[in-house]
């Protein structure tokens, strides 16, 4: 099992880390060139820029059992096609129960912009939010190690 991580925008990298280390789990960043996030003695694969450009390459470098931390569903899809474990950055596990609801959500969301009306952004992330998260990672290691 290894900790793929979608870094392009995601708060919690660090932390990842930290847990990836506690449980001696191999850590990999992935970031397009506009995004350059390197911590040490971690590996980062640093992709060119463009459209859904580093979800392709974590998609190609998952394998069953890894866990992706990634808040894309559609990379999030594309990790449950090959087994992979994702999960976004408030700990919430994507399952096969719930990738449908979230696309159709996105989709519903996107409509409503593209009619030209408003839709809420993200509220500031709090230190409950890394709580969730850090609950959520350790039990996909725990229960799939």
């Amino acid at each position: 099992m290894k900790l793929l991580i979608d870094a392009d925008g995601c708060p919690v990298v660090d932390l990842t880390i930290k847990i990836g280390n506690m449980y001696k789990k191999e850590v990999i960043i992935f970031c397009d060139t506009a995004h350059v996030i390197e911590r040490e003695n971690i590996k980062t694969i640093l992709v060119q820029k463009g459209m859904d450009a580093v979800d392709f390459v974590i998609a190609n470098h998952v394998e069953k059992g890894d866990v992706v931390i990634t808040q894309d569903y559609g990379l999030a899809t594309m990790i449950l096609a090959k087994k992979g474990l994702p999960i976004n950055q408030n700990g919430l596990i994507y399952t096969e129960d719930n990738i449908d609801e979230l696309l159709f959500r996105r989709h519903v969301a996107k409509t409503v912009r593209k009619s030209g009306n408003k839709t809420k952004g993200p509220r500031k992330r709090t230190s409950e939010d890394d709580e969730k998260f850090q609950k959520g990672l350790k039990y996909l290691i725990e229960s799939h190690s």
